[in-house]
């Protein structure tokens, strides 16, 4: 199966340097030396289009731009590039959420993917008044989605559940085509959303066993309800002509991390109620010396960003073996990014998707079909 690349969009702001803030962290944590304008985020968007990315993950939160907005505006400097948009179910009703993706795909020829984030951290939630625990947001996350699935096929919805009650709600206008709906979660309770609701099931970037065994239950979860899962991996990226190099720039990354922001960063998110992101936290504990977790897996990144915090890091070969290794553990769909976003872009997509396209692993989504093979007309008797 080839796979799919999406690049992402960092709308807190972007550097040379890791950019900190994200998943438990407070509002006003994220930013970096180039801001999140349109035109700076353009310029990536644009940058992963031509390159050969299929779409672009955008993050949900205080710490960052709202989703929804920065995404509809890229729209316009861009032609094929999909918008993979997080947003959280209880901050938004499902029949409006349902009509805002069918306007967007209307608007945009197609170009919505939905990343649906149940929020790990009650203190964030709060202060969006939601004052639901963890577990009850996940009951209503599935409730959410199975609102939305119903109206997306054209169903007059009257529900009521233990979260959401809408009556007689239904789209005058569908969504052509109904956008992908992506989920990530660790926990018991995302794993059921995730098996019963979604099309593509995320994991942040652990070791290959850990990774493996986390699809393997999301798997049969979802087989035991008759339904099949694609399966992503949520990973950040350093690729250079040589090992040397890249292990360089992770150094140089680690170099401008100050051991006060790690501990004050390490507190706040110590306090997550993610299981995900306590998963994140246990790769390495805080450590400075215990970053290469497994081959290739850097896990400085997440020394001072919540969510997503190992990086793939190594020469370009390296690089495509490890997605190679992933992908043979059922993975086909790959979020990627790097400090900075556009210049990483260029490293990955100039450097490891033409060997993994000479692997016959990916193809440029802009490429042209291949041509049938000719058959010679039939010669009259």
């Amino acid at each position: 199966m080839t796979l799919s690349f999406h690049w992402f969009l960092p709308t807190y702001g972007d550097s040379r340097d890791i950019v900190g803030g994200g998943h438990g962290l407070p509002a006003g944590s994220a930013g970096g030396a180039r801001p999140a304008t349109v035109a700076y985020l353009g310029q990536i968007a644009r940058t992963a289009e031509q390159l050969g990315f299929v779409g672009a993950l955008t993050p949900a939160g205080l710490w960052c731009e709202d989703a929804w907005l920065s995404t509809a505006m890229l729209v316009e400097v861009t032609e094929r590039l999909k918008f993979l948009v997080a947003f959280r179910p209880g901050l938004i009703s499902p029949t409006l959420a349902a009509q805002m993706a069918a306007t967007f795909q209307r608007l945009s020829q197609g170009r919505l993917m939905l990343n649906v984030v149940t929020g790990g951290e009650s203190h964030e939630q709060r202060a969006y008044g939601d004052h639901l625990d963890k577990d009850a947001r996940y009951e209503r996350t599935g409730e959410f989605l199975h609102i939305v699935r119903a109206l997306f096929r054209g169903d007059s919805v009257t529900y009521r559940g233990s979260h959401l009650h809408v009556e007689d709600a239904q789209l005058q206008r569908l969504p052509d085509p109904v956008p992908d709906i992506y989920f990530g979660g660790s926990s018991p309770a995302a794993l059921d959303v995730a098996a019963e609701h979604v099309d593509a099931y995320l994991t942040w970037g652990e070791p290959p066993d850990a990774v493996a065994e986390k699809l393997a239950r999301v798997t049969e979860l979802a087989a035991g309800r008759g339904r099949t899962l694609r399966l992503g991996i949520r990973l950040h990226v350093i690729a250079r002509d040589t090992a040397d190099e890249a292990w360089a720039q992770a150094r140089r990354l680690l170099d401008g991390i100050d051991q006060a922001s790690i501990e004050r960063v390490q507190a706040g998110l110590a306090r997550s109620e993610s299981e995900g992101q306590r998963r994140m936290l246990a790769l390495h504990g805080g450590k400075r010396d215990a970053l290469h977790i497994a081959p290739n897996l850097w896990a400085g990144v997440g020394l001072v960003r919540g969510g997503a915090g190992t990086a793939l890091v190594g020469s370009h070969a390296e690089v495509a073996d490890r997605i190679e290794e992933y992908h043979r553990l059922g993975v086909t769909e790959f979020i990627l990014s790097g400090h900075p976003h556009v210049e990483e872009a260029y490293w990955f997509g100039e450097g490891v998707l033409p060997l993994l396209a000479a692997r016959g692993l990916w193809r440029h989504p802009a490429a042209a079909p291949a041509e049938p093979p000719s058959v010679p007309f039939a010669t009259a008797p």
